[in-house]
């Protein structure tokens, strides 16, 4: 493990990763989010969700460096008397899990897709094609929006896994993320197809699938990766947007996106607080992610090395 990661930082990428500020700044605060909200039961003061532990009597309390706030609550409390603080780390898990859930189903659907349409070609790449232009054509919260709520409508009493799988199709399919791989793989495919490797792949009698699998497919995940690391934040904002709106993860299981809805009715009575910390959470998170993407993208450019 040691002397992979030394391996890695002496390579190019990580030599772009060891000598950029913005990239080391927002990849420890990736991290830090990741670790708080993975590790949530032992590094959050409490558990928000256990209604045993709730005092009503805490309810609304303002921040501890305020004048009516506790050393027992740091960032206050919500109208249940839940910690802002804990809620924070367990709802930003998940938005993670739902924001890699979708950007890898999206990924598997798309890179499939890109790749045979690539490689293939003929009425295949043109078939895939249009399919990829009609789903583009449409708003993309629209589409997660019908696609969640036909979801709630078919399972009304869905357990909170298969909600949770619906909000993660919603949004990949709504998001329509994996025609931006499939559109990525399949011109980077084309470039690839002619080239002496693979014919020489082809001329021995390996067999298409093979060639696609071993050959092709790691010479043009490099765009995946980028387009991967961004989509995570766009994921992460799109579920946010359907908890808002209450079409998102289930009551039972509040992520970022149901805090800040939760916390709104309260903004302007004076308690700031409950919304206010979830919508940094949120921007931190997609902030980090989106300047590591940038980041990547840069890295991974052999014009800008």
């Amino acid at each position: 493990m040691t002397k992979t990661l030394a391996r890695w930082l002496d390579s190019d990428v990580g030599h772009s990763f060891r000598t950029s500020p913005v990239a080391m700044v927002a990849a420890a605060i990736a991290l830090v989010c990741i670790f708080c909200s993975v590790f949530a039961g032992w590094v959050a003061p409490h558990d928000p969700f256990n209604l045993s532990t709730l005092e009503l009597g805490d309810a609304r309390l303002p921040p501890a460096w305020s004048a009516q706030g506790s050393s027992k609550y740091l960032l206050g409390t919500d109208d249940q008397g839940r910690d802002i603080l804990s809620a924070l780390m367990y709802g930003a898990r998940i938005s993670l899990v739902v924001g890699f859930a979708s950007v890898l189903l999206s990924m598997l659907v798309g890179v499939s897709l890109g790749l045979l349409a690539g490689f293939k070609g003929g009425w295949i790449d043109s078939a895939l094609m249009r399919v990829c232009d009609v789903m583009s054509s449409f708003p993309p919260i629209l589409v997660a929006l019908l696609i969640a709520g036909v979801g709630r409508a078919v399972f009304p009493n869905a357990s909170q896994l298969l909600a949770m799988g619906v909000l993660i199709l919603s949004i990949s399919m709504g998001q329509a993320g994996w025609v931006q791989y499939a559109r990525t793989v399949r011109g980077s495919t084309m470039v690839e197809r002619g080239k002496e490797y693979v014919q020489a792949a082809r001329v021995t009698g390996v067999a298409p699938l093979r060639i696609m699998r071993r050959h092709v497919l790691p010479n043009v995940m490099g765009p995946v990766l980028v387009l991967a690391t961004i989509q995570v934040a766009t994921a992460i904002i799109t579920e946010a947007t359907l908890s808002f709106l209450g079409v998102g993860a289930p009551p039972t299981s509040p992520s970022l996106g149901t805090l800040i809805r939760v916390g709104n009715d309260y903004l302007f009575s004076g308690e700031w607080w409950i919304t206010v910390f979830p919508g940094l959470m949120l921007v931190l998170i997609a902030l980090s992610v989106n300047l590591l993407g940038d980041w990547l993208r840069d890295a991974l450019n052999p014009r800008l090395r």
